[in-house]
């Protein structure tokens, strides 16, 4: 298993229940690290844990609930939430949907401690990966070439029956597949210049009162987005989203300026005399990029890849972590019923599974007339009456209810066609061009134009 982050670490609980001995190694110190590590330099920013990651994970690590809360991890019901948008609360909803939001660095390093406590794993922290080894004839990977990172690095090679690459979005893994003689994935990206900036601050008395977290969705009417809740220490954290190109600035004013932009005033009026704890910091995400592994007619046996090395998606859908989680579900799945691992098998589950939140968040992106791609009619009808439903959850919430089981990916999306709601839906949306008018879009403060984007075919 090389690395150590949400999906190696689940990917190590599944195959430690078949396997004689795993093996974790991470480029990073890991164990016992409940801070900001260098390689992750997205955990600083807001996540979060959908409904369907939370009932995988649960299923894992037995008393998830308590022991997250223990460590001050929110654990709270999806549809409670305070969803704004277009600026506008949705109606909350008791779900019974758990998350588990605020910060990534403590959930990693609690994962971790489970996964590291089974007798058969071991971690080999502070350690690179240089390559892969295989048979003579390239048909099966049978171990890895490392390296220490220390001021004498020494190499050396580990033997294993399986290989899984969860290194994330930078695997070198096409290019050693080459080196192998097999083809590289099909590679698509999704442009948006999207930025992340987040600060941390101390809370004042009053802050929180029943849901802990108020999640403005961005829109193209209201562009500019945010995520805000409880830290495990009792800060608030606050991440603004901003895309193609218009990014949260990082300067102290500048960011408390944008943050006045937001389609809610909530947020702004939280922090503005409240003390902050940190500085602001910046994580910019281009593309969501699809690997297509699954597509693949050869792969070498005795491989794996899985996680953001397979697809990493537009972060503020928030479904990289559970999107992980759902693949992990299918390895444990297969595994229980074979002895060994046929990769293509594998690897077409995880297409199937990643095929769904791909064509969510992909689509959502394509309603943003900024950034370019391929707009079927299916697009333009999906986007078209997904704003209907955002509206209607701001009056009912049987329809929030509805919305948040698809996007916290336990329902598909179809299920809000479906007839009775869909005439719910457009009866509750049938003022929404007049309360558009009523409501306009604060206007932001002037910033450099958007980066165009290359384009890209959405999946069907």
């Amino acid at each position: 298993m090389v690395g150590g982050s949400v999906a190696g670490t689940l990917a190590a609980r599944v195959l430690a229940e078949h396997y004689r001995q795993v093996v974790v190694v991470d480029r990073d110190e890991i164990l016992g690290v409940s801070s900001h590590r260098r390689g992750a330099p997205h955990n600083v920013q807001a996540h979060g844990l959908h409904a369907r990651g939370y009932g995988i994970l649960a299923k894992l690590f037995p008393n998830l609930m308590e022991e997250a809360q223990a460590l001050g991890l929110p654990v709270r019901d999806f549809g409670l939430m305070r969803w704004y948008f277009d600026g506008r609360p949705s109606k909350p909803a008791k779900t019974d949907l758990l998350s588990i939001a605020g910060n990534r660095p403590i959930l990693e390093n609690y994962l971790r401690s489970r996964v590291a406590a089974l007798p058969n794993v071991t971690y080999s922290e502070k350690t690179e990966l240089l390559g892969l080894v295989s048979t003579p004839d390239r048909r099966r990977v049978t171990g890895v070439r490392l390296a220490t990172r220390a001021d004498q690095p020494e190499e050396y090679q580990l033997d294993a029956d399986l290989v899984v690459d969860a290194t994330g979005r930078g695997s070198r893994l096409p290019f050693w597949l080459t080196e192998l003689g097999y083809e590289r994935p099909v590679e698509e990206r999704m442009k948006i210049n999207l930025a992340y900036t987040t600060r941390t601050y101390r809370r004042a008395p009053g802050t929180f009162d029943g849901p802990q977290a108020i999640n403005p969705v961005a829109s193209p009417d209201h562009p500019r987005g945010a995520f805000f809740g409880q830290t495990a220490t009792g800060d608030c954290r606050l991440s603004l989203t901003g895309i193609l190109g218009d990014h949260p600035p990082t300067e102290p004013e500048a960011f408390l300026e944008f943050a006045r932009t937001l389609p809610t005033p909530d947020i702004h009026e939280a922090i503005r005399d409240a003390e902050p704890t940190s500085d602001a910091v910046c994580f910019k995400f281009p593309a969501s990029v699809w690997r297509h592994y699954e597509r693949l007619t050869q792969f070498p046996n005795g491989l794996l890849v899985l996680g953001d090395a397979i697809a990493s998606f537009n972060p503020v859908y928030g479904q990289g972590m559970t999107v992980a989680a759902m693949e992990i579900e299918e390895l444990r799945g297969y595994l229980a019923q074979h002895d060994d691992v046929d990769p293509l098998t594998v690897l077409g589950l995880f297409g199937k599974t990643i095929a769904t939140p791909w064509w969510m968040s992909t689509t959502g992106d394509l309603d943003f007339p900024g950034v370019t791609g391929r707009r079927s009619l299916r697009v333009r009808a999906y986007n078209a009456y997904l704003g209907r439903v955002q509206y209607a959850t701001t009056k009912d919430p049987v329809v929030t209810e509805a919305y948040m089981r698809v996007t916290g990916l336990i329902d598909p999306p179809r299920t809000l066609w479906k007839p009775r709601l869909m005439a719910k839906v457009l009866w509750l949306s049938r003022d929404r061009a007049a309360a558009k008018r009523r409501h306009p879009a604060p206007v932001p403060a002037p910033r450099r134009s958007a980066v165009e984007s290359d384009p890209v075919d959405t999946p069907r």
